[in-house]
């Protein structure tokens, strides 16, 4: 870690960084934790890394320290623009921090990536936007997508329904949208006291690297329809819950050899994608 920059309690103290629930912060301030979650990204040398929600600088430091070529920031809280200030210069301007909402931004634009760049996405997501940062990650119709691995912080709740399996609770629409085309684990788990202020649960690193889909002619829109109505109603047979589909559900189901009476978290993520494939035959 760079010598040159204070302990993160100094830099909150300096700049008066009280955690917001409005900006659905909580702060990592040990440095040795951070490093850890850095190297979960993998190796970083080389590559360019898109951070939301950097606070203080905890992760950005990290990432920076384990080989970054650049990090690029987007923080909406303007509190936290002074104190990134400081990494940008200790860090021989390698981090480029952006103003704003993360949810508005085009990042391989706001990257200036090109096809030599090995790009990354590493964060300690804002809790209250989080989910919806991680779908619209997963849902670019454009794939292999423009970013190599996603190392993100979430609740503990949130990343177990990532890595869902069939037949579970947790497993439901996000745990096929980001299992049908990449591999997803928990990488290490992060107490509630890590933070300040502790939040109410604790959370989890999850680490996805996209692969090729299990079916590269199923179209997205399809499998995300056909996965939100199947789970919309999920204690009900799968009869019953694709009945709002424009398509005979029980025509669907046959076709697709799923049995009518199954409910959707019985089902694996190859036959939500047969599924979907099979709807599209029959529009």
């Amino acid at each position: 870690m760079n010598d040159t920059l204070p302990p993160l309690r100094e830099i909150i103290r300096k700049h008066d960084l009280r955690a917001k629930k409005s900006f659905g912060q909580n702060f990592l301030l040990d440095l040795n934790l951070t490093g850890k979650i850095a190297r979960v990204a993998g190796n970083l040398d080389d590559s360019v890394v898109y951070e939301v929600g950097p606070g203080p600088g905890g992760l950005t430091r990290a990432l920076l320290a384990n080989g970054a070529s650049r990090v690029v920031a987007v923080e909406m809280d303007e509190r936290c623009l002074p104190a990134l200030e400081e990494i940008t210069n200790a860090f021989d301007n390698r981090l480029e921090i952006i103003s704003g909402n993360a949810l508005d931004i085009n990042e391989p634009e706001a990257m200036k990536l090109n096809a030599q760049v090995t790009a990354r996405i590493a964060s300690n997501l804002p809790y209250n936007v989080g989910t919806l940062l991680f779908i619209k990650w997963l849902t670019l119709e454009t794939w292999k997508p423009w970013y190599s691995s996603l190392t993100l912080m979430f609740q503990k709740e949130v990343a177990e329904r990532i890595v869902a399996k069939p037949n579970t609770k947790a497993y439901g629409r996000l745990s096929v949208l980001a299992q049908w085309r990449g591999n997803v684990r928990i990488a290490m788990h992060v107490p509630a006291a890590a933070f300040t202020p502790p939040p109410k649960v604790d959370s989890a690193i999850i680490h996805y690297e996209p692969t090729e889909p299990i079916d590269p002619d199923v179209k997205l829109s399809d499998l995300e329809l056909v996965v939100e109505k199947a789970f919309g109603q999920r204690r009900k047979m799968l009869r019953a819950s694709l009945k709002s589909l424009p398509v005979d559900a029980l025509k669907l189901l046959a076709m697709a050899d799923i049995k009518e009476t199954a409910r959707a978290e019985t089902l694996s993520v190859a036959d939500f994608v047969k599924l979907a494939k099979t709807y599209r035959q029959l529009l």
